[in-house]
């Protein structure tokens, strides 16, 4: 029996092998956790649906696998008691491979041995029998060369897309950096190729336009401090986040264009009637985007609570992949470890990300008179297929107005 990598959510059709928890020749019980796949930054058990013993071991940590693809073999007990003693095993069949490269070439230009009953199967499923590797003496072709080609042409048919699109780039030169001098080399995490590839995929196909700005959060900051103690007193800590997702929640209502998708398959503008804000979380494996929902039906107070929650959940690696999903907005927040003015990248599907840097204190001219604000460092990356400059800037204008008067009412919730 083979144990395949499931369909494991709607849209992901490839994981990351992060531990394998069994061995060859070692007996497993039935739902026993096997290995952990990481995908979308979450990693999730496969359990095996048999008791048995692993015969073979397909994949090795750090692998990227597609769905469908073979994992573990096992050889069930129940199979096992009831095969013979002796049971005579298969002829072996070519590997699955590396017939891209194969050509069959002969001097005198004769076509590849094989015999009439292959040629005519291969000639009436239009097959190039050049391509087929023979695996008997002086390369004839037998019918399971053939069934062994035609398996392999129907993997490459039914691979998802970007599995394709891997395959098909050729694979990078390494350069020998030791020769200018001593160097340390340390294996990229699974989780950091996730982001790279994720980072690599939004930049290469979203183009991005960056809307830079400053909040005057003076009084904002008063009231968190007025309030952080009520707060905490209930069990959470109240961050700036909080006040930007609320007053976020106003700038997207009145400019719903920014709380979209772009659908390219059907080339529509998805409008989403709900808040679901992606909030980038930092932690030692990498960024990871957990998402807190409903932000317009919740007060101030529970969006603390659940926000403080899932950023503990997140740095644990323990969120789910459910719980990383389904975001209309994003928010990165840099001001925490005395980030300025950024580019933030879009987290697709989403068409737009607000980055926030760190408050400073700075002098402004207000009616004639020099006074010390608080002015926080704000930056707008969005999808220009979808949202236009000026729309950004009415965006930024409604999002910087809400800010600056943030109702205390809010707070009282």
């Amino acid at each position: 029996m083979d144990v395949r990598v499931p369909r494991l959510a709607e849209g992901v059709e490839s994981a990351t092998v992060a531990n394998i928890l069994v061995s060859e020749g070692g007996r497993i019980a039935r739902d026993q956790v096997i290995l952990e796949l990481e995908t979308e930054k979450a990693v999730g058990p496969i359990p095996s649906p048999a008791a048995g013993t692993v015969t073979k071991i397909h994949v090795k940590p750090g692998e990227e696998v597609a769905v469908g693809q073979v994992l573990i073999s096992v050889a069930e007990e129940e199979a096992a008691e009831k095969a013979p003693a002796a049971a005579p095993r298969a002829a072996p069949q070519p590997e699955a491979g590396p017939w891209e490269e194969y050509r069959y070439e002969s001097s005198s230009g004769l076509a590849p041995p094989a015999s009439p009953s292959v040629v005519k199967i291969a000639r009436e499923l239009a097959i190039d029998l050049t391509r087929v590797k023979g695996s008997e003496r002086g390369g004839r072709i037998t019918l399971e060369d053939l069934r062994a080609y035609v398996e392999h042409l129907q993997r490459i048919a039914y691979a998802p897309r970007p599995a394709l699109e891997k395959a098909e780039k050729p694979a990078p030169k390494g350069i020998d950096f030791s020769r200018w001098g001593p160097v340390e080399k340390k294996r990229i995490s699974s989780l950091r190729r996730t982001v790279g590839q994720r980072m690599h995929d939004s930049w290469s196909t979203i183009p991005h336009v960056t809307q830079f700005d400053e909040v005057d959060i003076t009084d904002l900051l008063a009231l968190r401090k007025k309030f952080a103690p009520g707060f905490e007193k209930k069990g959470t800590h109240l961050t700036l986040t909080p006040f930007v997702m609320k007053a976020l929640v106003t700038a997207l209502k009145k400019h719903p264009a920014f709380n979209s998708s772009l659908d390219e398959a059907s080339a529509e503008v998805v409008f989403k009637g709900y808040y679901h804000f992606g909030v980038a979380v930092d932690t030692e494996a990498g960024l990871i985007v957990p998402v807190v929902r409903d932000v317009d039906k919740k007060g101030m107070w529970d969006l603390a609570a659940e926000l403080n929650g899932l950023v503990e959940k997140t740095r644990q690696r323990k969120i789910s992949l459910d719980e990383l999903q389904g975001s209309s907005f994003t928010i990165t927040n840099q001001g925490g470890i005395g980030g300025g003015h950024f580019t933030p990248i879009i987290n697709k599907p989403d068409v737009a990300v607000l980055g926030l840097g760190r408050a400073a204190l700075q002098p402004v001219l207000r009616k004639g008179k020099v006074h010390g604000r608080m002015m926080l460092p704000i930056c707008l990356s969005y999808d220009h297929r979808v949202v236009d400059g000026a729309d950004a800037v009415r965006f930024v204008n409604e999002l910087v107005q809400a800010l600056a008067s943030f109702s205390e009412k809010e707070l009282k919730r």
